[in-house]
């Protein structure tokens, strides 16, 4: 059997089955093998992911009724490696059977007559499909917030997937030319093929780091100062950290999970900065008072599907509820960090207005004396139309010509003086 497509499929399998995200199993389901099967197992579940939807409207014709789970995940396997990564015919067809004949499911003989039916119709049936659209938990909602046209926006750049931003200390044009990049408006360099970041120079100097062109966009809003105390809440995986630290102000990175800020601390020791770490829960931490608070809340993270297509087969959206009233605590305690003049950054990598803007209308009933700072969210390369009463909205669907960006949601909340 082909353990890096048997390692594919135990990926899809722990997502669409088990609503399992791949960043809870890819460790343990690839530690066995070698890096580059590591690498294309990996590339293979993802790329089944993001075109599943696709693949199961070409798939259909061919199905008498839905096969199963094993059965299922293997079809979408093989034909999203021909068709989208242009794996050969015969290499894919017979490891799909292998592997549901490993299985005990008793399906393989159907896997091999579906798929060379399917195949049998050539690339252009496949490519005259539509591209993949959302579940509906998702989609519904989002149509309901933003239109049919712009969620078909999004669908486009989640298809696409995201290019690689960089966050460099200094120089950003200067590592654009080395790295073979460009310098986005808002100041971050983009690499449409990277490879091994680990391999790239000034990775090993540390002089960048790795961050989606809109996560950058909260701590560039927040605007920090040398010799600000600045804390960062909810800090890992430490962007936004290191960000901050590069700016020469004085930050406390907190984040309740160790192994995460363990991750953080490397990166703060890899890039040649400092900041504190702290391990902690943000609802019962004591501290401050600071000039500025970064809250970049847990949230549903729907605006990070170009990288992430695993997030719309895991999740339904039946945990966001507990997630919209976490936001609403953490905006509260973060407010009581911060000193009088001071301001905190509300930020989520989410698409859902209840994420969002609807987050500052009730922290504003909450507080009525908070001032939302709009003009502080004009900045090198946003769009004024982007910018509302309440916030900044950005999304997959803006700067379709360079590759798009991740959903966000930026505020600046400022506490009188």
């Amino acid at each position: 059997m082909d353990r890096t497509r048997n390692a594919a499929l135990t990926l899809l399998m722990e997502v669409t089955e088990n609503g399992r995200l791949m960043s809870e199993v890819t460790d343990k389901t690839l530690a066995p093998l070698p890096g580059p099967e590591r690498a294309r197992a990996q590339r293979l579940a993802l790329t089944t992911l993001r075109w599943k939807d696709r693949a199961d409207r070409a798939l259909g014709p061919f199905l008498r009724m839905k096969p199963r789970p094993v059965t299922l995940n293997a079809l979408r396997l093989a034909l999203c490696e021909i068709r989208v990564e242009g794996g050969a015919e015969h290499g894919a067809v017979s490891a799909a059977v292998d592997l549901v004949r490993a299985s005990e499911e008793g399906q393989a003989g159907l896997v091999n007559a579906v798929l060379r039916n399917v195949l049998r119709q050539g690339p252009e049936a496949w490519d005259k499909l539509p591209l993949p659209r959302l579940p509906k938990w998702l989609r519904k909602p989002l149509i309901a917030d933003y239109g049919k046209d712009a969620v078909a926006g999004m669908e486009v750049a989640f298809a696409r997937g995201a290019p690689l931003d960089l966050s460099v200390k200094e120089d950003a044009d200067g590592w654009a030319e080395r790295l073979s990049g460009q310098v986005l408006p808002t100041g971050s360099v983009r690499m449409q093929a990277a490879g091994q970041v680990s391999a790239l120079p000034g990775y090993a100097d540390g002089a960048w780091w790795v961050q989606d062109a809109a996560a950058a966009v909260p701590v560039r809003a927040l605007a920090p100062q040398a010799g600000e105390r600045v804390l960062d809440l909810c800090a890992a995986p430490g962007g936004k950290t290191l960000q901050i630290a590069a700016a020469g102000a004085e930050v406390t990175s907190l984040d309740i999970s160790e192994g995460r800020m363990a991750r953080v601390a490397e990166n703060l020791a890899r890039c040649g900065l400092q900041a504190e770490a702290v391990v902690a829960d943000a609802l019962e931490w004591e501290g401050g008072p600071f000039d500025a608070v970064l809250l970049d809340a847990p949230c549903s993270a729907t605006g990070t599907i170009r990288r992430h297509p695993d997030l719309p087969a895991a999740k339904t959206g039946e945990d966001f509820p507990a997630l919209f009233k976490l936001q609403e605590r953490l905006i509260d305690r973060a407010l009581t960090f911060v000193r009088p003049g001071g301001r905190v950054v509300f930020c989520t990598c989410s698409l859902l207005i209840d994420e969002g803007e609807e987050q500052v209308r009730d922290a504003l009933s909450r507080h009525p004396d908070l001032i939302v700072d709009t003009d502080a969210l004009r900045l090198p390369g946003i769009d004024p139309a982007w910018i509302g009463p309440e916030g900044l909205r950005l999304r997959p669907d803006y700067w379709p010509e360079l590759g798009g960006m991740d959903g966000f949601f930026v505020a600046v909340l400022r506490r009188p003086d």
